[in-house]
C-alpha cells in the first residue's frame, strides 16, 4: 500500500472509505474495539480470512494509524493488535453507518415477498 497524499478536492467521506476499503477490513475494526488480539484470535473469529490477507489487512491498518501492533519478546514471539486512538475515532463515526446498514437489511427483509 502507498502513502496517499493529502488532497483538498477530495470527498472526506472517499478519505475515509479508502482506509477501510476491503472485505475484512470493517470485521477487524470490529471485533478490535472489544480489546487487543492475537492474529491467531483474529482469523478463528472471522472463518474464511486467510493468513496472508490477514497480515495485508493489518499492515494496511497500521500503515493508516489504525491499528498498533506490539510484540513482545517472549520465545515463541507474541504479537497483539489494538486500536489506536484514530482507529477508534473511525470505529465511532462507523456506529451511525453501522446503524443505516442494519436499517437497510431489515426493509429488505420486510419487502422481499415470503417463498
Amino acid at each position: 500500500m502507498t502513502r496517499r497524499r493529502h488532497d483538498p478536492n477530495v470527498c472526506g467521506v472517499t478519505a475515509a472509505i479508502t482506509v477501510i476499503d476491503g472485505k475484512w477490513k470493517t470485521s477487524l475494526l470490529w471485533l478490535l474495539e472489544s480489546g487487543p488480539h492475537r492474529p491467531a484470535e483474529l482469523r478463528r473469529r472471522l472463518p474464511g480470512l486467510s493468513e496472508k490477507v490477514l497480515t495485508q489487512a493489518l499492515r494496511e491498518m497500521e500503515m493508516d494509524g489504525l491499528v498498533h501492533r506490539e510484540v513482545y519478546d517472549v520465545l515463541p514471539l507474541k504479537t497483539v493488535y489494538s486500536l489506536t486512538e484514530f482507529g477508534r475515532d473511525l470505529a465511532e463515526a462507523l456506529g451511525p453507518l453501522s446503524d443505516w446498514g442494519h436499517r437497510r437489511l431489515e426493509r429488505l427483509t420486510e419487502v422481499q415477498p415470503a417463498s
